[in-house]
């Protein structure tokens, strides 16, 4: 299958990809509501979105699983476009230029930056720990047979991460708001090739030389060049 074309520009989603995305997404925003709602007083009323207290304290622990579950796919699936490269270390080190959107002096990158790849380890490293102090405090089935400073402990760390995964989706949300094109990468899945070699040159032309791979593959002459071998 072709990865691009003129008119549509090139994959950089597939559907389950963007599924996958936004089902992870859309279960964060709850947990937040949700999470909100029960450890701050002053958010008290969004348990109303939920149908009141108990029942914003029930779904809560389920919703978290059902994140962590598509989490996981997610990670495992895009690990190695998350290693940090050398010119990742580079890309930081030039953090104003990205701030300041001089672009063009920004070293080319792969398909993802090395913010996109920070975002991925900070959750990576905040979502099992969310996880795991989620079910030590899940009641009735296991906070009511651990001990008391276990519980304390959990609710420290899980607020901890909590905020610290709160603040890193927020960051996440503004950046993909301000470079134009990448909100629609996520939901259409297909980006132009402009965009493509301007904001990430090195995965550009892998896709490009791919391309030219298959194409050479499928031509004519090979098709003939395998026969006479």
């Amino acid at each position: 299958m072709s990865h691009s074309n003129v008119k549509y520009g090139i994959l950089r989603y597939g559907c389950w990809a963007r599924v996958n995305h936004w089902l992870i997404a859309i279960s964060f925003v709850l947990l937040t509501l949700s999470g909100l709602a029960l450890f701050y007083p002053a958010f008290f009323g969004l348990t109303a979105l939920f149908g009141g207290p108990e029942p914003t304290r029930i779904v809560h622990p389920y919703i978290g699983v059902f994140m962590s579950l598509f989490f996981i796919i997610q990670a495992v699936r895009f690990f190695g476009d998350n290693l940090i490269r050398r010119h990742d270390v580079q890309w930081m080190k030039q953090i104003g230029d990205v701030l300041s959107n001089r672009d063009e002096r920004l070293p080319p990158v792969g398909k993802n930056n090395a913010g996109q790849k920070l975002v991925y380890w900070i959750f990576l490293a905040t979502v099992p720990v969310l996880l795991i102090t989620g079910i030590v405090l899940w009641r009735p089935w296991i906070a009511d047979d651990m001990p008391i400073w276990a519980l304390r402990w959990a609710v420290l760390i899980h607020a901890i991460a909590a905020f610290i995964a709160i603040i890193t989706l927020v960051i996440h949300v503004y950046s993909a708001i301000w470079v134009k094109g990448s909100v629609r990468a996520m939901t259409q899945g297909r980006v132009s090739h402009a965009w493509a070699r301007h904001h990430h040159g090195l995965w550009y032309e892998d896709v490009v030389r791919n391309e030219k791979s298959d194409a050479q593959a499928t031509s004519p002459t090979s098709e003939v060049q395998d026969r006479r071998r």
